[in-house]
């Protein structure tokens, strides 16, 4: 049986305390993991400053290089897993296994992760803003001084897409030792990375591994100087309001078509497509919904029909777009959900006229939810939802109210060339990322923070002067 143990300052630890997580199709036991209960991680944290001297030895310069070295590790090398090896093949199989997401997304969501590694200078400089690297090194120069806001980063990471692993990953060029609570159905990518830059030279003092439940989870984040978490509005939001985490939770990214563009949105058919559809919709930069100011119908008609093409397949299949749900009653209780809005009036699901038989299918034992256009009004509760699948709405709106009607986006994929629709994109603070252009919202740029800056939130800059 596998076995993946707790890493305690990279030491190893096997507890008695395990849970069992199956294999998503056959439903059987498919790997044992050690949990950590609160006691062990309060204990652990109360001296976080023995991993921050480990750093002590290296400069940014070096860790820079033990990322790129590690990238090739990560993608390439067998490495340890618990009392065994995981060949790159193995963590694909055993990814799939406990998420059900296909090989194909397994291998791509690698090579995004493989380049974030490969091209952390790149990445460092764009947090930093071109900040001499030395500077991070000495505490000063240039009259720039920055000191490290926390010992340690805690981070209580998900389960739905191996990429996001990327955006914690710089914490450690930046000298900050990291407190990583995996996913429960997700393990295996913290893993593989902290043992990638174990290998390429890293110390292993900087890294401290707890699968654990909820409990464990908030230690976590309560201990550490500074933390990141991940989850949906009812998981984080007790988190909100304390400036010490940074808060991913749904993106609502969106696709907008300006008045000079929409008479020609079928030439913009495939950047919706992708936006919506890639990495199986499970993404927060998937775009949730396409707003535009006419044509809503016509566009909502011809994405449903696109979409439909991306049915079930065998997770082996290299042709596969959809991830069937781990839990199968999440994945109906989400189908009921989206049912129970649509029966509020203003909206209607496009998509039904073209799959077969229902949203909600299964094959195999598993459950998978079909990609679902609705076309809605603005004030409709779907207007702003976002869902673990292919789902948008479509959503016709005035381009005067825009982008305040938008809400909260991380992600806003604007098709317009008007300079002053422009101007009140970029002067909004409901807009995260912004893309002008054909860009699917998918896209991410290795020099632009994704979302926040890591930087800032882990160093603060103070005044400094010397004589």
């Amino acid at each position: 049986m596998l076995h993946i143990p707790i890493l305690r300052q990279g030491v190893p630890y096997r507890s008695l305390d395990i849970i069992r997580t199956p294999h998503y199709r056959s439903r059987e036991i498919f790997v044992e993991i050690s949990q950590a209960n609160s006691g062990l991680i309060r204990r652990d944290l109360l001296d976080q400053r023995a991993a921050r001297a480990a750093f002590e030895p290296f400069s940014t310069a070096d860790l820079i290089a033990i990322s790129r070295r590690a990238a090739d590790i990560f993608l390439n090398d067998s490495l340890p897993l618990g009392e065994t090896t995981q060949s790159p093949e193995d963590y694909v199989r055993q990814l799939s296994a406990t998420t059900g997401m296909p090989h194909v997304m397994v291998r791509r969501n690698m090579r995004k992760i493989h380049s974030a590694l490969a091209e952390m200078e790149q990445v460092i400089n764009g947090l930093t803003r071109g900040i001499p690297l030395e500077v991070l090194d000495r505490g000063f120069g240039n009259a720039l001084s920055f000191f490290p806001r926390c010992d340690s980063m805690g981070i209580v990471l998900p389960s739905n897409s191996p990429g996001v692993h990327s955006l914690w990953t710089p914490a450690f060029a930046l000298k900050i030792p990291l407190v990583l609570k995996p996913g429960s159905a997700e393990p295996w990518t913290p893993y593989r990375i902290i043992q990638a830059l174990i290998k390429a030279g890293a110390p292993p003092a900087v890294f401290s591994y707890y699968p654990a439940d909820h409990a464990g989870g908030g230690e976590i984040l309560r201990q550490c100087g500074r933390g990141m978490v991940f989850g949906d509005v009812s998981s984080t939001k007790i988190w909100a309001n304390d400036p010490r985490i940074e808060v991913h939770g749904p993106g609502y990214s969106k696709v907008v078509l300006g008045e000079d563009c929409v008479d020609d949105w079928e030439k913009y058919l495939d950047v919706m497509v992708a936006s919506i559809s890639e990495n199986s919709g499970r993404s927060c930069v998937n775009a949730s919904g396409v707003w535009t100011p006419r044509h809503a119908t016509k566009i909502a008609e011809a994405l449903a029909q696109r979409l439909a093409e991306i049915v079930p397949r065998a997770e082996d299949d290299e042709a596969a777009k959809l991830s069937p749900f781990a839990d199968i009653n999440v994945a109906r209780r989400m189908s009921g959900m989206i049912d129970a809005e649509l029966a509020n009036p203003g909206a209607r699901d496009v998509s039904a006229s073209y799959r077969q038989p229902d949203r909600f299918v299964t094959r195999e034992g598993c459950g998978y939810l079909l990609p679902t256009i609705v076309e809605c009004d603005v004030e409709h509760p779907l207007a702003n939802r976002e869902y673990l699948f292919p789902f948008a709405s479509v959503v016709e709106v005035p381009q005067d109210q825009l982008p305040d009607a938008l809400g909260s986006s991380l992600v806003v994929t604007a098709i317009t060339n008007d300079a002053k629709f422009r101007r009140r994109l970029l002067d909004s603070p409901l807009v995260g990322r912004l893309n002008f252009g054909p860009i699917p919202t998918m896209h991410i740029s290795w020099d632009q923070p994704h979302e926040g800056n890591l930087f800032d939130h882990l160093y603060a800059r103070r005044a400094f002067q010397a004589a």
